[in-house]
């Protein structure tokens, strides 16, 4: 078996996290309790390495048009230092991965995809080449730390003199100077809340670790590791992709409508998606309340009038509202609000009903 992959930032928590595979890397699910993690990022601040998720550029005199053919989203509308979240397509509208694309000039971007697909999208993405473009896999060369909550912009702005106050949501900078090195910093995040996601070299990462502790700490800044940012990108409606994504499963299916412009030319996918939203979706993606005791887990399956109509694709019990909710993608004519429906949890059929999503907005 292949060994498993480490962050630059592995020899710092090694001692202090509980550490698990994932996506063929070693990484911390917890550093004390989910709950506590889930919690200091609700009401103060978290701080997440992500740096296993995947990063690629593409850029070339055809980039533009070239991702505007690979992606559901409209490219054309971004502007330069902003970023958006899209998809790529199979021709059968199935989803090969959902990821942010920023751009960063014109026909220069950054596309940050899914760890366990990095490798499966790049070579998806040089199949596809038309024209003159360049794709390089940068993963290797960057490093990625998350600081989500309410109290994150307080903490960052103590390590650096760039107004945060004018970076907006979906909007980055390159070459900020943040706790004296030099970090692309982005409002954004996987979370729910405010908060950055800042991408450096990985030489600079252990660093800019060690700075934001200390700077969060009077402001109730913890470590946080995947167990948390599970829970908390569930309660924020957020969708993990070989969950509530496949290459089964159409971003249409699993309610991201948003991130797909069927109004735009042509695209991969585009032909499947526009029959889908135009003979009316057979499945969709809802939200779901247990009203009898249990915790709905992925895969378990959903019944309605003694017939089987889909299955749970994530379920847990909320930190932040205390019942026990789940993602399900289900037969459309079982989708409206207050539909009574229920679980299977290891052979015992258990009453819920779908209630809407996101179970949790910020204030």
């Amino acid at each position: 078996m292949a060994s498993l992959k480490r962050t630059p930032l592995y020899p710092l928590y090694k001692g202090e996290a509980k550490l698990i595979p994932f996506g063929g890397w070693e990484l911390p699910v917890q550093f004390t309790s989910i709950k506590e993690e889930h919690r200091a990022v609700r009401e103060a601040a978290g701080l997440f390495d992500v740096s296993h998720m995947g990063e690629v550029t593409v850029s070339g005199p055809d980039a533009t048009d070239y991702l505007q053919r690979l992606t559901t989203n409209d490219v054309s509308k971004l502007n330069v230092n902003q970023a958006h979240y899209t998809t790529m397509c199979y021709p059968d509208g199935g989803t090969v991965d959902d990821f942010l694309l920023y751009k960063k000039g014109d026909n220069d971007y950054l596309l940050v995809v899914n760890a366990a697909n990095t490798e499966k999208d790049v070579e998806w993405m040089h199949k596809q080449t038309v024209g003159d473009v360049h794709i390089a896999d940068v993963s290797d060369e960057t490093a990625l730390l998350a600081l989500q909550g309410p109290r994150a912009t307080h903490i960052l702005q103590q390590l650096t003199d760039c107004d945060l106050s004018d970076i907006r949501f979906f909007r980055f900078l390159p070459d900020v100077e943040v706790a004296g090195v030099k970090v692309l910093v982005s409002r954004s995040g996987y979370t729910g809340e405010n908060g950055f996601e800042l991408y450096l070299a990985p030489e600079d990462a252990p660093t800019l670790w060690r700075e934001l502790l200390a700077a969060g700490e009077a402001d109730g800044l913890k470590p946080c590791g995947l167990g948390a940012r599970d829970t908390l990108r569930f309660e924020a409606g957020l969708l993990l992709y070989g969950q509530e994504l496949s290459a089964s499963v159409s971003p249409l299916e699993a309610g991201i409508s948003f991130a797909v412009k069927l109004n735009k030319s042509d695209f991969i996918g585009k032909s499947v998606l526009v029959a889908q939203k135009e003979g009316g979706l057979k499945r969709r993606l809802v939200g779901i309340e247990m009203v009898g005791r249990g915790i709905p887990r992925t895969h378990y399956p959903v019944y309605a009038g003694g017939e089987e109509i889909g299955e749970v694709t994530s379920g847990t019990q909320s930190p932040t509202l205390g019942k026990n909710l789940g993602l399900a993608l289900v037969a459309s004519d079982y989708s409206a609000l207050g539909q009574e429906v229920e679980i299977d949890i290891r052979g015992r059929r258990v009453a819920a009903k779908v209630v809407t999503t996101p179970f949790y907005k910020r204030s």
